[in-house]
């Protein structure tokens, strides 16, 4: 760590990641709750609170417990023990959930119901005539699919899947004299549709009810020789976070397959029940689970919300949703010029889900084809289920072509996905790597090699995001794509350093973590420090997902106190403290939750008159600095330069979905009042489209790139 005062570095200057984690999912929820929104995309945002809150418990939560069984004591970056953590979690947590279902019950129901969709509650609020239509249903859909299972002597208590819905029931034998009772339950099979559409109402309301009601109203047939004294749904998390000893490990993708199938079977960390459940009943699960009071939530209706993205699914509500956005064409390429030529004629800027990702799947899928095209290499941390650019990857190698693939088989939740495309690609003939010992290879690079006419020449694209093609519509990234010799150079150094460990004497423009990222940042922080001691402009703007770092903080800290104003856009987690007098008084931090999931990483230093901007995949986290191999790489090309910049600023000017960190820790809206109104978001749509546009009406298409801001504000 640099020299750093240790005033900077007190505990009480820095918020504990996994509490502002937390805030970033109430941020979210604060969307479900804006009534200004259209009603499906607060469906949507509720929904997606959930699984964030999901993946939450079984990555965060449960490190931290793995951390109190080996009474590990050290303190995180705010002086908190791992059962501090814990508690201050929980009880945060708890928060979280009842806002969740107080949002759900007391505004959405009532508000889809107002819009002609009801959602029956519970069973027993069935009129006749729809119970006999889900009575019907379960004999004929879901009965068959079923597997009850009860508990005595000879049949142990089952084991449950982590994340699995479940309904618990308490039985008990007809005809007996023994008043008994005993445990059964049957598992929700996810294998079908959880939101069942009932017949149509009398005045045209569509209506719908949940899978788990149907079961339990049905309960009945699944046990016949018992009484049902009581059924309530119950849902388990479990610890999903392994470790690996990757030096051990002879074969590390036959090492994550057996740890994949371990992840079932982890430690319960959460268990949800219905908050009315059955006291003996939840006696029971409690014992036979493992788990503490502090872990049980008691819920106030459905368990599991990520539903709500199916019923956001629903067709016929359109009106109730955000319109649709379609990824606008890349004014550079809106010619009949193939992609090479257009790439040599000057450096490209891409910005999704505004502009397509087309471009970066037609580079692979035309090089794969290309009798020009020597070698491809590529790095693939989170791909789509059905990806072109795999595919393109294998038609390459089928083609004869040099093909390197470092696929990340340690990319959590998509390892067995990234199993399957390795395996797919080395059946094609190509070379896959699976990252280096003890690192996650994080960054986002393909190198094109091609034999042109006077000589070898290298195409590379950069980016901020993964090369999935599906996420490239939801999440906001940047990509750059050139065939600048020195970029090259160190695009092929990259990938010789992940297939054989050699590392160049230097690099020319490409900035690697975990090698010199870190000292970079770090360096050019300073640098705008020692300008404002100078009393010359000093200036720095970054954006990225996550700023937990407690060096960089400190730098900031600094930087903010020597007179560096700092404008900051972090989405979720951020550690750092803002308009502290006396520390933080020169920061702003803005967070905006959109239609769209803020991903790009963009880095912005004054230096003295003489700008400099970069773009990467990492974020200003411990995790990306030294344990990943990341990529920050600059924008040299002056017009793509200002694009970079107008970015930032367009989102430092968001009034409307922005989030500004106030110095207790807390996030306030911007009061609009009086303002003109921007959001960001909406602002980069029209502007990509009015530059499709004005493209189509160029004669020398590749003009198009002098970039004119959108006049909106």
């Amino acid at each position: 760590m640099a020299e750093i005062d240790e005033k900077y570095l007190k505990p009480e200057n820095y918020v504990n990641r996994e509490l502002s984690w937390l805030e970033f999912d109430f941020r979210i929820l604060g969307e479900a709750r804006d009534k200004s929104i259209p009603l499906f995309e607060r469906l949507k945002f509720l929904s997606i609170t959930a699984s964030n809150l999901d993946e939450f418990f079984m990555v965060r939560v449960a490190s931290l417990k793995d951390m109190v069984h080996a009474k590990y004591k050290k303190t995180d970056i705010a002086g908190l023990k791992a059962e501090q953590q814990l508690e201050l979690i929980g009880a945060r947590t708890h928060e979280l959930v009842n806002l969740q279902y107080s949002t759900y019950n007391r505004s959405l129901l009532a508000a889809l119901k107002q819009q002609g969709l009801q959602v029956i509650c519970e069973h027993e609020e069935l009129s006749e005539k729809d119970g006999a239509f889900v009575d019907q249903f379960f004999r004929e859909d879901v009965y068959p699919v079923l597997t009850p299972m009860a508990v005595d002597s000879s049949r142990p208590f089952p084991l449950i899947r982590n994340k699995s819905l479940n309904i618990a029931a308490l039985v008990q034998k007809k005809d007996s004299e023994e008043e008994e009772l005993e445990f059964a339950m049957v598992q929700v099979p996810s294998v079908l549709p959880r939101i069942v559409e009932l017949p149509e109402g009398a005045d045209g309301e569509r209506r719908v009810i949940l899978l788990e009601e149907i079961i339990e109203r049905n309960m009945k047939d699944l046990f016949l020789n018992y009484n049902i004294v009581s059924a309530h749904p119950f849902r388990i998390m479990r610890n999903a976070d392994f470790t690996l000893d990757e030096e051990e490990a002879e074969d590390l993708l036959e090492e994550i397959q057996k740890q994949l199938k371990k992840r079932q079977w982890g430690e319960v960390i959460r268990l949800e029940v219905e908050e009315k459940v059955d006291k003996r009943l939840l006696k029971i699960l409690k014992r036979e689970l493992a788990v503490s009071n502090e872990d049980i939530y008691g819920i106030s209706g459905p368990l599991d919300l990520t539903f709500l993205m199916k019923m956001y699914g629903m067709s016929g509500f359109d009106s109730l949703k955000a319109p649709s956005y379609t990824p606008q064409p890349v004014p550079a390429f809106m010619n009949d010029d193939d992609i090479f030529t257009n790439i040599r004629k000057g450096d490209i800027l891409l910005h999704h889900p505004y502009q397509t990702f087309d471009p970066v799947v037609e580079l692979v899928q035309k090089a794969a084809k290309d009798p020009d095209v020597l070698a491809i290499k590529q790095t693939l941390y989170r791909v789509s289920g059905h990806s072109p650019i795999v595919a393109a990857l294998a038609e390459a190698a089928e083609n004869g072509k040099q093909v390197s693939v470092l696929v990340e088989l340690k990319a959590r939740f998509d390892e067995e996905n990234n199993i399957n495309w390795a395996k797919k690609l080395e059946k094609a003939g190509c070379h896959v790597i699976y990252g280096l010992v003890g690192l996650k290879t994080h960054c986002k690079i393909t190198l094109v090699v091609r034999r042109e006419e006077d000589g070898i020449r290298r195409y590379v694209h950069l980016g901020t995001g993964n090369y999935n093609d599906s996420t490239a519509k939801l999440y906001t990234d940047c990509g750059l794509m050139t065939c600048h010799p020195l970029i090259g150079e160190d695009a092929t150094a990259v990938f010789n350093m992940l297939s054989g460990y050699s590392e160049p004497p230097t690099w020319n423009r490409l900035i690697l973590a975990p090698l010199w990222l870190r000292n970079r940042c770090v360096r050019m922080i300073r640098r705008e420090t020692a300008r404002a001691r100078e009393g010359k402009p000093a200036h720095i703007m970054a954006k990225m997902n996550s700023l937990c770092d407690r060096e960089i903080i400190a730098c900031l800290y600094e930087a903010s106190c020597a007179g560096v104003k700092i404008e900051l856009v972090v989405r979720g987690i951020c550690c750092l403290k803002a308009g502290v007098p006396g520390l933080s008084e020169n920061i702003t931090v803005h967070s905006i939750v959109g239609n769209f999931l803020e991903h790009a990483r963009i880095f912005y230093f004054e230096n003295g008159g003489s700008p400099e901007v970069y773009m990467g995949s990492a974020d200003w986290m411990p995790r990306n600095l030294d344990k990943r191999v990341e990529i920050m790489f600059p924008v040299e090309d002056p017009v793509l330069k200002e694009q970079v910049i107008h970015i930032l600023k367009v989102q430092l000017e968001d009034n409307v979905k922005a989030h500004i960190l106030q110095p207790d820790g807390t996030y306030e809206k911007i009061d609009k009042r009086g303002k003109v109104l921007v959001t960001a978001q909406e602002q980069f749509c029209e502007e990509a489209i009015a530059m499709a546009k004005a493209a189509v009406k160029q004669d020398d298409v590749h003009n198009t790139r002098v970039f004119v801001p959108a006049e909106s504000h």
